[in-house]
């Protein structure tokens, strides 16, 4: 996945939720957050995936995402979520989607980040990198393969 930053969110409120939306647009390269929710026993793990990266997955995976694999089973949301008011934190507004249990985060009335189950982001990812590899020619394809292979180690960090 190339670089990648991992935080942890101890009170996703207020400013500690506006400095993790800021986080995800100022670097413009996923982030996986995790949340700790006071009053809930497990934590969150989300991806905040930037919207113009959002896209280029979504441009190259040539499916969606399946519902029946997102999340972990376990989750309390599982069912359809509620409609809600959108959260403001700071200059950034949260919009929750019924549909496919996406949120949204918008800055000035433009989405700047997607909130992700880790699962369907790294699925996105994967899919969208294989698509877009069948269109290069034999050596561009083989050169990329080999850029891929020296990234590895540093998903693996």
């Amino acid at each position: 996945m190339g670089i990648q930053i991992e935080v942890v969110a101890g009170y996703p409120v207020n400013d500690e939720m506006e400095r993790v939306l800021g986080l995800a647009e100022a670097v413009g390269e996923p982030v996986t957050v995790t949340f700790l929710w006071e009053g809930r026993d497990k934590a969150e793990r989300v991806v905040l995936v930037p919207a113009a990266t959002l896209a280029l997955w979504e441009h190259w995976a040539p499916t969606a995402y399946p519902a029946s694999d997102a999340g972990d089973g376990d989750r309390a949301d599982t069912e359809r979520p509620e409609l809600a008011h959108p959260e403001e934190f700071g200059p950034f507004t949260l919009f929750r989607r019924r549909a496919g249990g996406r949120t949204a985060a918008a800055r000035e009335g433009v989405v700047v980040t997607e909130l992700l189950d880790p699962d369907e982001a790294h699925w996105l990812q994967e899919r969208a990198r294989n698509v877009r590899q069948g269109f290069m020619d034999p050596k561009q394809k083989a050169a990329f393969e080999e850029f891929l292979a020296r990234q590895e180690p540093l998903d693996e960090q």
